[in-house]
């Protein structure tokens, strides 16, 4: 099947057809009906709240946060730029609690911590271990919706109504059992005019030519090793209805009083790792974890581990069924990787084919005690990185990715590179060898942020009245792959809540909504709660800005679409002024924007004037720390009191310098 294509869930209907067998209760009714207490749930709902509409969250697990509090804690960011409103006040609480100004790397435990402060905050009672297993509509409206017990489907079901729903879920069921059109797999490159989409066989994450896929070397007839598939390669750039792979984002700790061993899972095969000892032997100088393992330190000793290489966390194939699949064998799948990701580290500590040295590493670490204390310290939101995407009023293609297609109904940005992990494990043959190969990887970028339309997160008119799709978004599969970041996911749930309340203010369907309106609520709003907004001001925003000299533009690696570079070393003076529209007076923590660059000066020379004096300073260059996944960091220079008509300012100049002058964004940030 060539990308499938469908407009409401097959496999759901044995699911609605016991709805007649259970008792049903009175109908729950709601303002605002979110579903998935993942990122993009949690801020919507609390956006809903805030705004004064009354909120109902549903999360069919018992867990809280999704990726963000299930291990992703090195965050995959693109570039601050796109990080804006609740988003990046998410990442700004978590920075209070390690002592920065924002923080992007982090533990699960305090991530989920920070999300239930903003539930706590807006009181919001999650309604754990319930799951959607019916969508009534009428005239196109989701009237109610039935939900049944997790844990437990024999128990009485609930049914609720709401003026608006938002489904948050990674699946979109919701979204598929409300009738909406969805695609699950890949496009072909001709669907939408692209050249990354369909099947891809490249170099990343990639085995090295020449390793034989047989259990016995070279004998067909031996059966493939365990991971590869039986399927033949076909051409670049033909669709179909696989899927990237899943795996986990693993946290461990080589804290010896925090650690838990790790040790063997029940039904433990070594042999599923077969594959990856001949991995071993084809590249004999790689002899670290972080060879096969992307190995990421977080705070307090723990680890964010994500796949790299060939053979790794991955777990190829094996999740195909897994958009369409019940609730029932989703289970399954999910438990299977479980297996085989805990698997793979015991067979790291412990298989004698495993080099040595790599042994050594592995068995330093273990499961943290403190964390996932209610799941066996282990975490229980597997990374399903694609599953659903609807098919919307506008699809969010790889033309908007690099800029030859711009939005004018933008709510929100992404910037990540185009991604998709690997897609299955295959036999090649190449100059008249068999080998194995793994296809589906993509990863292309160098270009900057970009808008995402307002038109991506809501169904065809025809299809559903009253339904945003935050994180199921209508995209392409290459699209979606820059897209689907969990910073991205919060700020397309804090802009489906606000839409929702203006609809039901309005009296407007999601359709009507005027979109110019909500844009400007969410620039001016950013909080959802009436407080100042912060000022930024980027290199690039005209008439903000003032530029003396001669600066070169570099349009990737910064903060927004560009930024300014001066490598004279101050042989000719240069400066460029970033200057604030201050609206409400009071105290504003300000803020320099440096972007990593190679010789780089030790000191940069700032100007700051709060709009009744000026104040000279230098920042060393040496106490700039930039962390995690990105090229960038905020450098606080002080905090002073505003006011309206003043025209405070930074200016950066190259006045002293010994080496790369940057200059590209400043932020004032209310004291609250």
């Amino acid at each position: 099947m060539k990308n499938l294509i469908v407009s409401f869930c097959f496999a759901f209907t044995f699911l609605t057809m016991s709805c007649s067998t259970n008792k049903e209760s009175e109908v729950e009714n709601y303002d605002v009906v979110v579903y998935g207490a993942n990122s993009a749930g949690i801020i919507a709902a609390y956006t809903a709240k805030t705004m004064g509409k009354s909120v109902l969250l549903i999360e069919p697990s018992i867990h809280l946060g999704g990726l963000t509090t299930g291990g992703l804690g090195y965050t995959d960011i693109g570039n601050k730029y796109a990080v804006t409103g609740l988003s990046r006040d998410f990442y700004r609480r978590l920075g209070d609690h390690y002592g920065k100004f924002e923080q992007w790397i982090f533990e699960p435990s305090v991530a989920k911590k920070t999300f239930q402060e903003y539930l706590d905050r807006a009181g919001i009672e999650v309604q754990y271990d319930y799951r959607v297993i019916e969508a009534i509509k009428e005239d196109g409206f989701i009237k109610e919706i039935q939900l049944e017990k997790s844990s437990d489907p024999s128990q009485d079901h609930r049914t609720v109504s709401g003026k608006m729903f938002i489904d948050a879920t990674y699946e979109g069921d919701l979204m598929a059992m409300s009738g909406v059109s969805y695609a699950i797999g890949r496009e072909a490159n001709e669907v939408y005019g692209e050249t990354y989409n369909g099947v891809q066989l490249m170099n990343g994450h990639q085995f090295p030519d020449g390793i034989d896929p047989y259990k016995t070397p070279g004998e067909p007839s031996s059966g493939l090793l365990w991971g590869i598939s039986e399927e033949d390669l076909e051409p670049d750039g033909i669709g179909d209805d696989k899927i990237q792979a899943y795996n986990y984002r693993i946290c461990l700790t080589n804290d010896p009083e925090n650690r838990i061993e790790i040790t063997e899972p029940e039904g433990y095969d070594p042999s599923m790792f077969d594959l990856l000892v001949r991995l071993f032997e084809a590249q004999p100088d790689r002899k670290s974890l972080n060879n096969y393992f992307i190995w990421s330190h977080m705070p307090n000793n723990k680890t964010d581990i994500n796949n790299r290489g060939g053979f790794s966390t991955d777990m190829i194939g094996m999740n195909h069924e897994y958009p369409e699949a019940d609730y029932e064998r989703r289970q399954e799948i999910i438990d299977a990787h479980t297996h085989y990701t805990k698997s793979l580290l015991y067979f790291y500590k412990t298989d004698p084919r495993v080099p040595a040295e790599i042994q050594e590493q592995m068995q330093e670490w273990g499961y943290p005690k403190d964390e996932y204390v209610d799941n066996g310290n282990w975490t229980p939101q597997l990374y399903v990185r694609e599953v659903r995407r609807m098919i919307g009023e506008y699809v969010m293609t790889q033309a908007n990715c690099v800029g030859d297609e711009v939005v004018e109904d933008g709510i929100g940005m992404a910037a990540y590179t185009m991604d998709s992990h690997n897609i299955q494990r295959i036999v090649i043959e190449k100059e008249g060898k068999k080998m194995v190969k793994n296809e589906g990887n993509v990863e292309i970028g160098g270009f900057g942020p970009y808008p995402i339309a307002y038109r991506s997160i809501i169904p065809k008119a025809e299809e559903a009245k009253n339904l945003f799709v935050p994180a199921a978004m209508s995209a392409s599969h290459i699209a979606f792959g820059s897209i689907r970041m969990e910073p991205v996911f919060m700020v397309l749930g804090q802009s489906a809540a606000v839409a929702a309340c203006m609809a039901i203010e309005g009296g407007q369907t999601v359709q009507e909504v005027d979109v110019p309106a909500l844009q400007e609520e969410l620039k001016t709003n950013p909080l959802a709660d009436g407080s100042t907004a912060d000022i930024l001001v980027d290199n690039d925003d005209e008439g903000m800005v003032t530029v003396a000299g001669d600066w070169e533009q570099v349009s990737r690696g910064g903060y927004g679409p560009s930024f300014l570079r001066d490598e004279s070393g101050g042989s000719s003076e240069k400066s460029v002024r970033f200057t604030a529209a201050v609206q409400d007076a009071g105290k504003y923590n300000v803020y320099v924007y440096f972007s990593r660059t190679q010789e780089a000066t030790s000191q940069t020379h700032i100007l700051l004037g709060d709009g009744f004096e000026e104040h000279e300073m230098l920042v060393k260059e040496e106490d700039i720390r930039v962390e995690g996944q990105t090229s960038g960091e905020w450098v606080h220079l002080g905090d002073f009191d505003l006011e309206p008509n003043t025209s405070p300012f930074v200016e950066v100049s190259n006045k002293d310098a010994d080496g790369g002058v940057v200059a590209d964004a400043v932020l004032w940030v209310p004291v609250r």
